[in-house]
């Protein structure tokens, strides 16, 4: 594997700062790394705006590829005296895709340094900050915005801030301001987890009812308040909400005024106007080690059902465009760039998980579904893991279905699967 030049500056940096530290204030320190090796299988979806565009123009499109990945995570904490702490994850990925060349994916997803004054706490750098109470999606995880759902649960990459938290007995507060280097960056390079925002959450416990309080100000998206709450009820069941209204929100606009075969791709990211998001969801846990998810929310930042319909309309006035002896290459283009628009968090407004799970000493095995009534598409996964002192073993199945129509039947991947090997020190 050769990493590349940022990875190794960024290993340089860890190493440095780890150092320094250790050295001036003889600090002890705790470290432990994962070494993973994974094999990625993919396959295309014969159906859809980008496989029409394919067709059209072959080539078009980036190939959908298979191959293996190797990564390594590592995590390193320095205590120093005065409640100094730094903090360090560095992960280290190279993959290697059929029929292409090798890629390095490192990142450093926590690099951080902490000051603990008691019920006080200070922290600075790059951090890790999950919030809300939700399992497939979170509408008030709004610093994080971690990618929920993946099919192989890693430590996710985290965010520059500044952070004050207080914490008592039954209660905590959090400050944050993410991203501060942004804060004058023009809007279109600001866009998601990029924006710069102050953040806060307070949380408070009530017996066995957590509740949770939210407050956004982005750069350019302006305020959203939220709240939430999980209350386990009885030994097996458990439930939970999410409630946020936001003032403006980031999203995919479409020039009306664009032709049907563009010179330029139609699609961009705007900011578009308010809107609200809301969850809830239950877990029942039984005596026999099975247990089962359902959650429903709706996304007021996912496309609207009539913004879809035209979507729908387009591609099929340039697949017909096209049977009439328009250019080739101009109709696959804008087929191509008609895929931007599936590059959301949530195709549809409103969604439905499901998932059931079973364990039984090392072995744990899932079957979940994402599904979109709107137009009936389904979103299956398949999983199975197996758990040792030090070694983890992970197989999963994903697939993209449902009616020829539905959204989730038209994006780029038809169905992918994994195979991965962990190993813990």
């Amino acid at each position: 594997m050769t990493p590349s030049r940022s990875a190794f500056g960024a290993s340089w940096l860890l190493a440095l700062l780890v150092g320094s530290v250790a050295t001036s204030a003889q600090a002890a320190g705790d470290s432990s790394a994962e070494f993973t090796l994974l094999w990625n299988e993919r396959r295309a979806n014969p159906e859809g705006p980008l496989a029409a565009a394919e067709a059209l123009s072959p080539g078009i499109a980036a190939p959908t590829s298979s191959g293996p990945r190797v990564m390594a995570e590592l995590r390193h904490v320095v205590r120093a005296p005065a409640g100094i702490s730094l903090h360090g994850n560095l992960l280290l990925v190279h993959e290697r895709l059929e029929g292409q060349e090798g890629h390095d994916d490192s990142r450093v997803n926590e690099l951080h340094a902490a000051l603990d004054l008691g019920s006080w706490q200070l922290s600075a750098g790059k951090r890790m900050l999950g919030w809300d109470v939700g399992y497939a999606f979170r509408p008030n995880d709004v610093v994080q915005q971690e990618e929920r759902r993946t099919s192989f649960a890693q430590t996710p990459e985290g965010r520059p801030l500044l952070m004050l938290e207080h914490f008592s007995a039954d209660a905590a507060w959090s400050f944050a301001w993410a991203q501060p280097r942004r804060w004058r960056d023009p809007v279109d390079t600001t866009r998601g987890v990029r924006e710069s925002a102050l953040a806060a959450r307070g949380y408070w416990r009530d017996g066995a009812l957590d509740l949770h309080l939210f407050g956004r100000h982005g750069r350019h998206t302006g305020a959203s308040i939220g709240a939430a709450a999980a209350w386990v009820a009885t030994d097996e069941l458990e439930l939970h909400g999410s409630l946020r209204a936001l003032e403006r929100r980031d999203g995919w606009l479409f020039d009306a005024a664009s032709p049907l075969v563009a010179g330029a791709n139609p699609w961009r990211q705007a900011t578009l106007g308010r809107t609200g998001q809301a969850l809830v969801g239950a877990q029942w846990t039984g005596t026999h080690r099975v247990s089962l998810l359902a959650e429903l929310w709706y996304d007021g930042t996912a496309p609207a059902d009539g913004a879809w319909r035209q979507w729908s309309d387009r591609n099929a006035g340039l697949i017909a465009a096209a049977a009439q002896g328009a250019p080739a290459l101009p109709v696959a283009g804008n087929l191509a760039w008609q895929a931007s628009a599936l590059d959301t968090p949530n195709l549809q407004l409103r969604n439905l998980f499901l998932r059931s799970a079973w364990q039984d000493g090392p072995w744990q095995l899932s079957l979940d579904a994402l599904l979109m009534p709107a137009d009936s598409g389904r979103v299956v996964t398949a999983a199975v893991q197996w758990q040792g002192d030090r070694v983890r073993l992970n197989a999963s199945w994903r697939r993209y279905g449902g009616p020829p129509t539905a959204l989730a039947s038209q994006l780029p991947l038809r169905h992918s699967a994994l195979l991965a090997a962990s190993l813990a020190f």
